[in-house]
């Protein structure tokens, strides 16, 4: 009897880890997404910020999107923060994220920028990082939450 009891528990306790896991995205997951959308704005890059900004196109997975900045450091896709700098802004630790993502943005190269930011419906800060690209005069990312 304890024996199917601790096989019922461990069961249990991997179903809604994994039901858990699957309510955000993976590493693995928003690195994808990114070379996606990096794909996407060299083929049309109007057409994919559009896309981005309003989570169309297979561009919104979950807690997954790709938001972009452009040459003057304000978003140019977000599903909420278009107009506004990505430049200036700071993480809820004071870290400055934006800046970072404009220096270690690179074309043809992946980098990572950590952070700490809440979860979607949280006020929470938790760990965050964004894989950080850059296609033409475009910073683009997909953060991921550790």
């Amino acid at each position: 009897m304890k024996k199917l009891f601790a096989v019922g528990c461990s069961a249990f306790v991997l179903t809604v880890g994994a039901a858990f896991a699957a309510d955000f995205g993976t590493a693995a997951e928003a690195k994808a997404m990114l070379e996606k959308a990096a794909a996407a704005v060299k083929a049309d890059k109007a057409g994919a910020l559009g896309q981005f900004a309003k989570g169309e196109g297979g561009f919104k997975d979950r807690d997954l999107y790709p938001f972009c900045g452009g040459p003057d450091g304000n978003f140019t896709a977000h599903p909420s923060l278009t107009g506004k700098s990505l430049k200036d802004l700071k993480d809820k630790a004071g870290k400055a994220l934006g800046e970072e993502m404009y220096k270690v943005a690179a074309e043809g190269k992946i980098a990572e920028v950590a952070y700490m930011w809440p979860r979607p419906g949280s006020t929470e800060p938790v760990s965050k990082v964004s894989y950080v690209t850059k296609i033409g005069d475009q910073v683009c990312a997909v953060g991921y939450y550790k």
